[in-house]
């Protein structure tokens, strides 16, 4: 086992010494820009808008064992928060009209 943990050790002194020299190499080249008091400004990728598909409403009711179908089971409702209020909503409407 200590031999492992001394093989992990010297792993990450390496990636650490690797990681300090490659940050000390962005900080003298940011301190070349504001130091010669023009900064390059750097073009941003153009990347589209990534369009979010709308999901739909999902209503999963569970029955267990032997009980009567009007007995109250688990209910899973998943969806947008608006469309899980809504069927709520709409639930609570068919219950109060029976």
């Amino acid at each position: 086992m200590a031999i492992a943990l001394f093989t992990f050790d010297g792993l990450f002194a390496r990636l650490q010494t690797l990681l300090r020299a490659f940050a000390a190499r962005h900080a003298r080249q940011q301190a070349r820009e504001t130091a010669s008091g023009c900064q390059q400004p750097r073009a941003m990728p153009a990347v589209p808008a990534a369009v979010p598909r709308a999901r739909p409403l999902r209503v999963v009711r569970v029955f267990e064992g032997p009980q009567p179908r009007a007995a109250a089971g688990r209910m899973v409702i998943s969806g947008r928060l608006a469309d899980v209020c809504a069927e709520l909503d709409r639930m609570a409407a068919v219950e109060a009209a029976s």
